[in-house]
């Protein structure tokens, strides 16, 4: 495969895009933003930025014209548009998609079949129909959560409150990854066309227990007054499910599931670090990660 270097990027001022937009362009990618029209957010001014509708497949085509990867980072909400945008590339010869993953094991068939995953599920489906044709190629990026994200929104435990669950006792290992090692796997995929040729990557930046997390958030905010629960996950699934019957959406739940649930491949046991320079964070380094992430919230 050529080279890769026009990258356009859908969703780059959610969570983790303008981290990977910033990355692009750190590693010398010519980088256009795919923004939604009406929309209004300032970008490094080196990068392109296109207004398209992901309702109206020309504007996806025109905007596409010329690029060779195409990174979403498309939010929850909308990850069903990834689907025309795909269409949108192929038209338009591009030879590198990659979807809004991000997550756990993206080829897990049971964190597949949970609700708030399957758009995912379906995007990776048609990816690799297409792949399949030799229409395009594409590359899943599994991350785990966000590591710093994670521990600044109350993921894992609430820092503020001192407050933690600790999921089916919270024994069980999960992979987890920073933002900005995110965004390296992404560029680095792009560096590496032939290795992650349609297939799913896996990168982490730490493996953690719940329990020893709680350790480390003892040690970052003083061990006195955390209050802890230890939460079944079946049951959690079961009221999760109950609540979607009613109309109603879990997400924080099925996440947990996906997450720290027994079979539905959170933790990673064979990582992609070493081709995609990705650094696992030593002991040292992942309690400063923690305290800082602990002095900033409280």
């Amino acid at each position: 495969m050529s080279s890769i270097s026009k990258v356009a990027v859908a969703g780059a001022s959610g969570n983790v895009g303008p981290v990977i937009v910033n990355q692009l362009l750190q590693d010398g990618f010519k980088v256009t933003v795919l923004a939604r029209k009406g929309s209004s957010h300032s970008f490094p001014p080196s990068v392109t930025v296109t207004e398209v509708d992901y309702d109206s497949p020309d504007t996806l085509d025109k905007a596409l014209e010329g690029q060779d990867a195409v990174v979403s980072a498309l939010g929850y909400a909308v990850l069903p548009k990834q689907i025309p945008l795909i269409q949108a590339a192929i038209k338009a010869g591009v030879k590198r998609f990659i979807p809004s993953e991000f997550g756990g094991d993206a080829e897990n068939e049971k964190t597949a079949l949970l609700p708030p995953f399957q758009p995912k599920k379906a995007t990776a489906d048609f990816l690799k129909k297409e792949a399949a044709a030799g229409n395009i190629t594409y590359t899943l990026v599994s991350t785990g959560p966000f590591l710093d994200m994670g521990l600044k929104i109350g993921l894992f435990a609430d820092l503020k409150d001192k407050s933690i669950r600790l999921w089916d006792g919270g024994d069980r290992p999960f992979s987890s990854t920073t933002l900005a090692s995110v965004a390296k796997a992404v560029s680095e995929v792009l560096k590496h066309p032939e290795e992650t040729k349609n297939r799913n990557v896996f990168v982490h930046s730490a493996t953690l227990t719940l329990k020893g997390l709680l350790e480390r958030l003892k040690k970052a905010t003083g061990a006195e007054g955390w209050k802890v629960e230890t939460p079944s996950l079946s049951e959690t699934l079961q009221r999760a499910l109950a609540d979607l019957e009613k109309g109603e959406i879990n997400r924080r739940g099925f996440i947990a599931v996906a997450v720290w649930g027994e079979g539905f491949g959170g933790h990673f046991r064979k990582v992609d670090n070493e081709l995609l320079g990705i650094k696992e964070l030593s002991d040292a380094e992942l309690q400063g990660l923690i305290d800082a992430v602990a002095k900033e919230v409280r």
